[in-house]
């Protein structure tokens, strides 16, 4: 055997066994403990649907005439004075653009849109000073 293709075989193999060991001490590790859930875990806390990115929770909440959403950065709210939000619904062949603004706890939107299971949102939401970030649900 060529010693350029031992070493490859060799790499592969500890690459493999580093992997292993990783997935090993990733098991067990606080997923049943709430308090150190991961960012792919997000609980609802208002009842709404939940949406990751970048360690920022989001979360769309609808009710009869209006839409909230919420911003949480590891638990804590962020504060959103500043804050502009473009909301863009899709149910169907319905197609509704709506302007969020900040509001006491979240961004919101009076709205008559029915928001039903199945429906689509995407939302491009700008924190004071900060570019937007592109937040994506689907309404169960």
């Amino acid at each position: 055997m060529k010693t350029s293709s031992l070493i490859a075989a060799a790499t592969l193999a500890l690459s493999l066994c580093g992997l292993a060991q990783a997935a090993e001490e990733h098991k067990g590790h606080g997923h049943d403990d709430k308090a150190a859930a991961h960012p792919h875990e997000a609980k609802a806390q208002h009842g709404g649907v939940v949406s990751v990115v970048k360690d920022t929770n989001y979360e769309l909440v609808t009710r009869a005439g209006e839409i909230l959403l919420y911003v949480t950065d590891h638990g804590k709210a962020v504060d959103l004075s500043g804050a502009t939000a473009k909301l863009t619904l899709l149910s169907g062949s319905k197609k509704e653009e709506l302007t969020l603004v900040p509001g006491k706890d979240a961004l919101q939107a009076k709205s008559d849109f029915a928001v039903a299971a199945g429906t689509k949102a995407m939302a491009q939401v700008a924190m004071k000073g900060q570019p937007a970030q592109a937040v994506r649900f689907s309404v169960k």
